[in-house]
């Protein structure tokens, strides 16, 4: 069944790695899914924006680095429960029997057989969970108690238990512990618990409460058969105050749950005809991506989702360019939000870009939470300018995918702006080629396999693309820029320096150049690195790895897959050349791979990529999922297949789709919006045909030939 995945669909059992794959959320809070009964060191609750922060030790610190590490906080595991014999053994072991995660309605189901080492005799339970979509605050928890070899009384007690955090070493992926926080737990009665958790350096606060209806310790007679003991989980937005009072039944959560996943299947359902555990993958990545996201235009999308704590719970560049395009095109709304969480830390941005030297317009975080650069690496971090433009193609995506002006007049037009000041007041003209062309140096690009080099390939072609749609909005919105103290003079270095953006480019290979000195650059040894030894970061000196051509991702390709600016011909003797370097040590690298692949015919290539791209965390493929899900990765699934095998862009305000079907499908099928209609998009072998759903008629160029659909 493709919209729901267990446990016997996944080939490993360890805890960790299963708290993560059959994790909930719901943009507000997440919930891994632990064993209730023995629990785990990485178990626990996860809320989106609420962190914690402390001072980066630095051996020798410099002017402008980052001065605090922010991270997200676990907070006590809400599945949790004790259950007693009537001698009042407890039963303490645990084995996991089946687990379902049903993505038609959000509805989690674990089912455990337990004992105890003192009595042997057994009982089964069964936990249903499912988060509440509209009001995003409520978990609903069923506990199920089955008689086995053991049909006495039990006693079930329900609390929200305060676990020490674990330090982690050896891997910068992982998450800091977070040993300064404050809990006061209230019972204002037998059926309430109110856990209220305090940063003591971030100074913020959130609530947890549990609620049952009766009491939450309960005695039961399982002589009679099953038991059911319900429990409602409320979490609060940070600093704020949760309400036990008119709380849903369980039945409503999941009432609410499963209207929300049908509204958003309706929208954004894509349908593999050919291959039934790729159309289970492909569902479970947009489950989890959509559960991860902030929908309220203060929070992000972290790196692991709210699936888990792995890099702390920071919102990276990956938001922009791997997960906002599914959202603008099926849930623009979420998008919106996005775009508006980044308008938020404008102020931060503005001190950002101060502290690095740049005297005008702002420079958004590699990595933050809360708003200031949290990178204690600045080589490949902060360096990583690109990310302003980054952001600014992201609005511009949207803007043109739903023609909304009401958003860039009150959010993205000053993004948009603001970032083309930072480029302009970054960069300099040099002579090149006998002419004056604009460059940047010490910068980083997408690869953090190569860091501090002057004119990456990808970070002038997105500046140049920042600067030109800043004129382009200048221009429509005239009065909007005076308001931004627009002049005309700046509109027009805008434009005269997009014009003469620097774009290396080699004559000799006839390919664009990754940046100044990249190909003066010895080939890495891949023939004597033993396999191992990948990811590379974890077993060599960055200054060893900075010394060669070697990729951790795509970065010159990644460029050739936004804009389609080159030839074809020149497309593939990139993707050849580039290909041979890159190491995918990110799980963001495989799914460019594949869609461009897919888009210059090369099918093998493609498929053999989107395989991986789509299955990363079912299979383990990084082998870290147990630290959380690679939430860009499954944004990246969506992208090969609807820019990849679907080729969707939009070229001079139309849509446009070409037909690149794997020989193993028989059909593909995609629904999206584009300004304001949905669309359903279906390819097969020899022909698309495309329908609206709903809203009027839309011009659509279908590999290449222009045509009006109804």
């Amino acid at each position: 069944m493709s919209n729901s995945i267990s446990l016997n669909d996944l080939k490993s059992r360890d805890p960790s790695y299963l708290e993560t794959i059959f994790s909930l959320a719901n943009g507000h809070f997440g919930i891994r899914a632990s064993d209730p009964i023995i629990g785990s060191d990485t178990a626990g609750t996860v809320v989106n924006g609420f962190y914690e922060i402390s001072k980066i030790i630095y051996g020798e610190k410099a002017f402008g680095y980052a001065d605090n590490n922010q991270t997200i906080v676990k907070l006590p595991d809400l599945r949790t429960i004790n259950i007693y014999d009537n001698q009042g053994n407890k039963f303490d072991i645990s084995n996991l029997k089946t687990e379902s995660l049903n993505m038609n309605t959000g509805l989690l189901t674990s089912t455990y057989e337990l004992s105890n080492n003192i009595s042997g005799k057994t009982i089964e339970l069964t936990v249903n969970s499912t988060l509440q979509q509209s009001d995003n605050q409520m978990v609903g928890l069923r506990y199920e108690i089955k008689p086995l070899s053991y049909s006495g009384n039990i006693k079930l007690t329900k609390h929200l238990n305060i676990v020490a955090s674990v330090d982690t070493v050896g891997d910068p992926r992982r998450a800091k512990a977070v040993k300064t926080l404050e809990y006061q737990k209230d019972n204002p009665n037998s059926h309430q618990e109110i856990l209220t958790t305090t940063t003591k350096k971030s100074k913020m606060s959130l609530q947890m409460a549990i609620y049952a209806k009766d009491s939450l310790e309960k005695e039961y007679d399982l002589s009679n058969g099953k038991v059911v003991f319900d429990v409602i989980g409320v979490v609060s937005e940070p600093n704020g105050k949760v309400s036990t009072n008119d709380l849903p039944s369980f039945e409503k959560i999941v009432n609410d749950s499963t209207n929300f996943w049908s509204d958003f299947w309706e929208r954004s359902e894509v349908k593999i005809t050919g291959d039934d555990s790729l159309n289970q993958a492909l569902h479970f990545n947009l489950f989890q991506l959509t559960s991860s996201s902030g929908r309220d235009g203060k929070t992000n999308i972290s790196a692991k989702g709210l699936s888990g704590t792995g890099y702390d719970g920071h919102y990276f560049w990956d938001t922009e360019m791997y997960m906002s395009p599914f959202f603008t095109y099926t849930n623009p709304e979420i998008a919106k939000n996005l775009i508006k969480y980044r308008y938020s830390i404008l102020e931060d941005s503005k001190k950002t870009a101060r502290a690095a030297g740049v005297d005008e317009g702002v420079l958004f975080p590699w990595r933050t939470i809360g708003g200031p650069e949290a990178s204690s690496y600045f080589p490949a971090g902060t360096a990583q300018y690109h990310i302003n433009a980054d952001i600014s193609y992201a609005v511009a995506r949207y803007y043109r995918a739903t023609n909304d002006e009401d958003l860039i007049k009150k959010y993205g037009m000053e993004i948009i702006i603001e970032t083309a000041r930072f480029w302009n007041s970054l960069g300099s003209y040099s002579k090149i080629n006998g002419k004056d062309q604009f460059c940047f140096f010490d910068v980083t690009g997408p690869d953090e396999y190569t860091a501090i080099v002057n004119n990456n390939y990808y970070t002038n072609r997105m500046a140049k693309f920042n600067l030109g749609f800043a004129v382009e909005l200048i221009d429509k919105f005239p009065e909007k820029a005076t308001e931004l103290g627009v002049t005309t003079e700046e509109r027009n270095n805008f434009l005269k320096e997009s014009k003469s953006i620097y774009l290396p480019y080699d004559s000799e290979k006839k390919i664009n150049e990754q940046d100044d000195s990249a190909f003066n650059k010895p080939i890495w040894p891949f023939e004597t690195t033993p396999k191992e030894n990948y990811p590379l970061l974890l077993h060599y000196h960055p200054l060893r790895i900075y010394r060669y051509q070697v990729n951790k991702q795509a970065d010159t390709l990644l460029a050739d897959f936004l804009f389609d600016d080159i030839t074809k011909e020149q497309l593939i003797r990139e993707y050849d050349y580039y290909e041979k370097i890159t190491t995918h040590d990110s799980s963001l690298s495989r799914s460019i791979f594949s869609a461009l692949a897919a888009r210059i015919g090369l099918k093998n290539k493609a498929y053999s990529y989107f395989m991986d791209t789509v299955k990363t965390d079912l299979i383990d493929l990084q082998k870290n999922t147990q630290d959380g899900l690679h939430i860009a990765n499954l944004g990246g699934s969506w992208l090969t297949v609807v820019s990849g095998f679907g080729g969707l862009q939009v070229k001079n305000g139309s849509l446009t789709i070409a037909n690149h079907l794997p020989d193993e499908w028989k059909k593909l099928s995609i629904r999206l919006q584009f300004q304001g209609r949905l669309l359903e998009i279906n390819y097969l072998p020899s022909k698309i045909d495309v329908s609206i759903l709903s809203g009027e008629p839309l011009k659509i160029i279908v590999d290449g030939v222009c045509r009006k659909d109804s």
